[in-house]
């Protein structure tokens, strides 16, 4: 699985992109999120608590063989990928509540991925063990934090460049979600059939309901609709490469770092899809009261 798009161009690309969204951000933004806590409480619950739990009942419904099974809940106890920024980007979600989550929970993680991945081998009675690389949480503070700071620091000192460029950046930021899609298909293109017949169905649909609870459940507990979009795309958009990345250099059983790679191939599309039902459903309300 891994290639030289996954392994250098990706991180290149996502650290552009991030320094796309650090032009968008102020202080303010960060601040306001602190001042408003319920979002970050509300998503950390679902993605901690509810989806590995929604998770390990898709696994025991669809009885998944052993590997396949740790491999889902390896996904499950990721946290977000730093995709969810771009998603969240591209459809006008709160991107400080989703930097904020990502930073938050990839430190989480520090000591969840382990224990929900180590529950997952003593269900299937596997004798491994499994703990969260600290240069995987490195590498994901490097590849938001750096470039988003950089990207702060040029809104701060020339706001109209930083200005000037949003819609340029969305639409590069598009195109580049684009080649990467492609990218990974044509690579994968000789095991995508294989991957997609052993675990799809089960990817697919945790991949649906992480999406839709992490908007329906900020949502249900009054969050504001641009946090509940970048809850949803953070709780939705899990961090397939280091779930892979754990799979295969930790664990060292390429079998279950298969439900991450078809996760992450089927989340792109069902990531925009689900962005495009979300922006409609929040501009009709915007129409209507236009009109009125």
């Amino acid at each position: 699985m891994d290639s030289a798009l996954t392994e250098i161009g990706l991180p290149i690309a996502l650290a552009i992109i991030m320094f796309g969204l650090g032009l968008d951000l102020t202080l303010a933004d960060f601040r306001r999120v602190g001042k408003h806590p319920k979002a970050v409480i509300v998503a950390l619950a679902c993605q901690l608590v509810l989806l590995p739990a929604v998770c390990f009942g898709l696994v025991v419904l669809f009885d998944l063989p052993p590997l396949l099974g740790i491999g889902m809940l390896l996904l499950a106890a990721s946290p977000g990928g730093t995709t969810a920024n771009l998603f969240s980007h591209l459809f006008r979600g709160d991107v400080a509540l989703n930097i904020s989550l990502t930073a938050i929970n990839s430190i989480i993680a520090i000591g969840t991925l382990p224990l929900i991945t180590n529950l997952a081998i003593d269900y299937f009675d596997k004798n491994e063990t499994v703990s969260m690389p600290l240069a995987e949480v490195v590498k994901v503070f490097v590849l938001i934090l750096v470039p988003v700071g950089i990207g702060m620091l040029v809104r701060a000192n020339k706001a109209s460049f930083a200005s000037a460029m949003d819609k340029p950046v969305r639409i590069a930021s598009a195109i580049i979600l684009a080649v990467l899609v492609v990218g990974i298909l044509v690579g994968e293109k000789d095991r995508v059939g294989d991957y997609l017949a052993d675990v799809g169905i089960v990817a697919a649909m945790f991949c649906a309901i992480s999406l839709v609870v992490g908007y329906v459940v900020p949502r249900a507990f009054g969050v504001k609709e641009g946090q509940a979009i970048a809850s949803s795309f953070e709780i939705g958009v899990h961090n397939g490469t280091l779930a892979i990345f754990v799979a295969e250099n930790i664990l060292e059983v390429n079998e279950i770092a298969v439900p991450a790679a078809v996760y992450s191939l089927l989340m792109f599309f069902m990531a925009a899809g689900w962005g495009m039902i979300v922006s409609r459903r929040v501009a009709q309300p915007v129409a209507s009261n236009a009109a009125s």
